[in-house]
C-alpha cells in the first residue's frame, strides 16, 4: 500500500483495491463511448486518410521541380508543379477545418453525455453514499476529472487516426523512393516504443495521483468558502490553519503538475535528437563512395521532406499514447463513479399511482433496517398502523431510530427487511417521482437554493403560478414578511437561505412542501432549533400543512405531539410503548420518564 497526501497536512493509504480498479480501465470500455458517433467517425477517418493521401504528393512534386523543372528551365511545368503544391496545401487544409470540426463536436458530445450520466447517476444514489462520501470529493469527479478527460476524449482518437494514416502513407512513399533509405529511418522505432511505454506508466501514476490532490483542493474549498464554513472558522479563529492547509495542498499540486509534465521528458527530448540526426546520417550514406550517384538531388530531398513528416506524426503518435494511458486514470475514477450500485432504484415494473387519488394510510410492517458497516440494526421489527388523516408522533432519546423510520417512510433509504405501504402498495413498487409527490419532509435543516424566493419555492412545482405560490406563503404565516421586503417576491434568498432567520426558512420551507400538496406529511423535528415565539408561528404554518394529511412527526417537545392521534416510543430500534398521550402519561413508563 502506498501513502499519498490526503490535503490536510497528512497522508492516506492508497489500498490496492484502487490501483487494481485503475489497471482494470480497458480500452474496449473507453471506445464504447464513441458508438453513438460511428458516421461522423468514420466521415473524419475518411477526411483523414483522403488529407494524408492528398499531402503524400508535394514531396514528388518537389522531386520533379528539382530533377526536371529547373535543370530543364521548363516554366510552364514548373507553373503546373508549384499551383498543384499550392492546391495540395488549400485541400489539406479545407480538409483540415472539417475534420476539427467534426471531431470536436464528437468530443463535445461525449463530454456532455459522460457529465449528465455521472450527475445522473450520482442523483440515484442513496442519502448513504453521500453521508459517506466528501461533497468536494464528487464535485472534483465531474468537474475536475471530467475536464482533465476533455484533450483526450476531444482529440485523441483523431490525432491517432491522423498520425497513424500519415505514418503508413509517409513510409509508402518513402519505401517508393528508396527502401533502403526507408530501412535506416525506421532503425529507431523500437527503442521508441519501448521508451513510451515507460514513460506512458509513471505519467499514469503521477495523473491518479494529481486527480486526488485535486479532490483534496475542492475539498478545502468547499468547507473552507461555504457560508458556514467561513461562519466556523471565523467563531473558532481557524482562518490561518485552513489557509496553511490549502497553501499546503496547491504546494503538492504544483510539484506533481511539474512532475506529470516533465515526466520522461529527458527520454523524450533524446529520441527527438536522433530523430533530427537520421536526416544527417541519410545524406552521410548518400555521399560515401558506394552510394554516391545512385539518388538524384529532388530523390534526396524528397526523402528527407518526407522522412520529417514521418517523424513528426510519429513522435504525435507515441505522445498521444502517452497522454491516453495517463488519462486511464481519469477514466478509473469517472467509471468507479458510474459503477456504483443504485441502493435506492427504481422498480422494474412500477405500480401506477395518481397522487391525486392517494389516501395515504400508511403501514410499516415488521421492518428492520441497518446502516452499512454497523453491527447494530437502527430498526428491528417495527410494525406500525397510520390510517388516512390522522397523526403519528415518534418520541425517544436521541439515537432511538425515529428519523431513520422517518427516512425509511420517504424512501431515503430501503428496509433490509419488511415493508413500508401506501395504500397497500409497498414504496418500493412506486416510481421515485410517484412516491415524491405523495410523501412531503419538513426536517429541522432547511436547505434553499441561491435564488430568489420565487426560485426556491417553485423549484417544488416548476408549474405554480404566481398566485399558488402566494397562496402557499399565506397558509405557511411567511407572506406579509416576504411582500415587505423591497424586491418582494424576487429577493435572493442568499447562500443556503443565510439571508433569512431560522423561523424564516423553516416557514419558506413549509410553503415549497404546500406547493407539492403531498398527502403524507414527514416532520422530523421541524422546531427544535426555534426559540418559543418562532416556534409557534412556524407551528401555525405546520398545522395549516397537516390539516387533512396523513402526519409522522418526530420532536422532543410536549406542544408538538401531545395532540397526535397516536404516540409511539422507540429504544434502541424499538417500539417500547404505544397510545395517546394520556393513556402513555397513565402508564407511568418510558413516556412520562422522556417528558419529564
Amino acid at each position: 500500500m502506498d501513502h499519498v497526501p490526503d490535503g490536510r497536512g497528512g497522508g492516506r493509504t492508497v489500498s490496492a483495491a484502487e490501483k487494481a480498479q485503475a489497471r482494470q480501465v480497458s480500452l474496449r470500455r473507453i471506445g464504447g463511448l464513441f458508438t453513438a458517433h460511428r458516421r461522423p467517425l468514420a466521415a473524419v477517418v475518411a477526411i483523414i486518410v483522403a488529407s494524408s493521401v492528398i499531402a503524400m504528393a508535394s514531396p514528388f512534386l518537389l522531386r520533379t521541380v528539382i530533377d526536371r523543372a529547373l535543370p530543364d528551365r521548363d516554366l510552364t511545368l514548373l507553373a503546373w508543379l508549384v499551383a498543384g503544391m499550392v492546391a495540395v496545401a488549400a485541400v489539406t487544409a479545407v480538409l483540415g477545418v472539417a475534420q476539427t470540426w467534426i471531431s470536436t463536436r464528437v468530443g463535445q458530445e461525449v463530454m456532455h453525455r459522460l457529465r449528465t450520466d455521472v450527475f445522473t447517476h450520482l442523483q440515484r444514489q442513496s442519502i448513504g453514499f453521500f453521508v459517506r462520501t466528501r461533497t468536494g470529493e464528487v464535485q472534483s469527479r465531474i468537474t475536475n476529472d471530467i475536464g482533465g478527460m476533455q484533450a483526450v476524449v476531444t482529440s485523441t482518437a483523431t490525432s491517432i487516426a491522423a498520425n497513424l494514416t500519415t505514418v503508413v502513407a509517409t513510409t509508402v512513399a518513402m519505401t517508393a523512393l528508396s527502401w533502403r533509405l526507408t530501412l535506416v529511418s525506421l532503425v529507431v522505432l523500437p527503442p521508441a516504443l519501448w521508451l513510451t511505454r515507460r514513460v506512458a506508466r509513471l505519467r499514469r501514476e503521477i495523473t491518479a495521483r494529481r486527480q486526488r490532490e485535486l479532490a483534496d483542493l475542492t475539498v478545502t474549498i468547499e468547507e473552507g468558502l461555504s457560508v458556514s464554513g467561513v461562519r466556523l472558522a471565523k467563531t473558532l479563529g481557524t482562518g490561518p490553519a485552513l489557509v496553511d492547509r490549502f497553501t499546503a495542498s496547491s504546494a503538492r499540486l504544483v510539484d506533481l503538475e511539474l512532475r506529470s509534465e516533465l515526466a520522461g521528458r529527458w527520454r523524450m527530448a533524446a529520441m527527438t535528437v536522433v530523430f533530427a540526426a537520421i536526416p544527417a546520417v541519410i545524406y552521410l550514406g548518400a555521399g560515401l563512395p558506394g552510394t554516391a550517384g545512385t539518388l538524384t538531388i529532388g530523390t534526396l530531398v524528397a526523402f528527407t521532406a518526407l522522412q520529417g513528416n514521418l517523424f513528426r506524426p510519429l513522435m504525435g503518435l507515441l505522445n498521444v499514447g502517452v497522454t491516453l494511458i495517463a488519462s486511464l486514470a481519469l477514466f478509473a475514477r469517472i467509471f468507479e463513479y458510474l459503477d456504483l450500485p443504485v441502493e435506492v432504484a427504481e422498480p422494474a415494473r412500477p405500480v401506477p399511482l395518481d397522487p391525486a387519488t392517494v389516501r395515504g394510510h400508511l403501514r410499516v410492517e415488521d421492518v428492520t433496517f441497518s446502516y452499512p458497516g454497523s453491527d447494530t440494526a437502527a430498526l428491528a421489527g417495527v410494525s406500525l398502523d397510520v390510517p388516512a388523516g390522522t397523526s403519528l408522533a415518534l418520541v425517544g432519546e436521541t439515537g432511538s431510530g425515529k428519523s431513520t423510520l422517518a427516512a425509511l417512510v420517504s424512501r431515503l433509504h430501503d428496509p433490509d427487511a419488511g415493508r413500508i405501504t401506501v395504500d397497500g402498495v409497498d414504496l418500493r413498487d412506486l416510481r421515485l417521482a410517484d412516491l415524491a409527490a405523495v410523501v412531503g419532509v419538513v426536517s429541522q435543516e432547511t436547505y434553499l437554493l441561491h435564488g430568489t424566493v420565487r426560485d426556491n419555492l417553485r423549484y417544488a412545482r416548476p408549474d405554480a403560478t404566481d398566485a399558488d405560490i402566494e397562496a402557499a406563503t399565506r397558509a405557511a404565516q411567511i407572506h406579509h414578511l416576504i411582500a415587505a421586503l423591497p424586491d418582494g417576491y424576487d429577493t435572493m434568498v442568499g447562500s443556503r437561505g443565510h439571508r433569512f432567520s431560522g423561523g424564516e426558512q423553516q416557514r419558506l420551507a413549509i410553503a415549497r412542501t404546500l406547493l407539492r400538496d403531498p398527502r403524507i406529511l414527514v416532520l422530523d423535528e421541524a422546531t427544535s432549533a426555534l426559540d418559543t415565539e418562532t416556534e409557534r408561528a412556524v407551528q401555525r404554518a405546520l398545522d395549516e400543512l397537516a390539516r387533512g394529511r396523513t402526519v409522522v412527526t418526530i420532536a422532543h417537545r410536549l406542544s408538538t405531539i401531545r395532540d397526535a392521534d397516536r404516540i409511539a416510543v422507540l429504544d434502541h430500534g424499538r417500539i417500547i410503548e404505544s397510545g395517546t398521550h394520556e393513556t402513555l402519561l397513565t402508564h407511568q413508563g418510558r413516556y412520562a420518564t422522556l417528558l419529564t
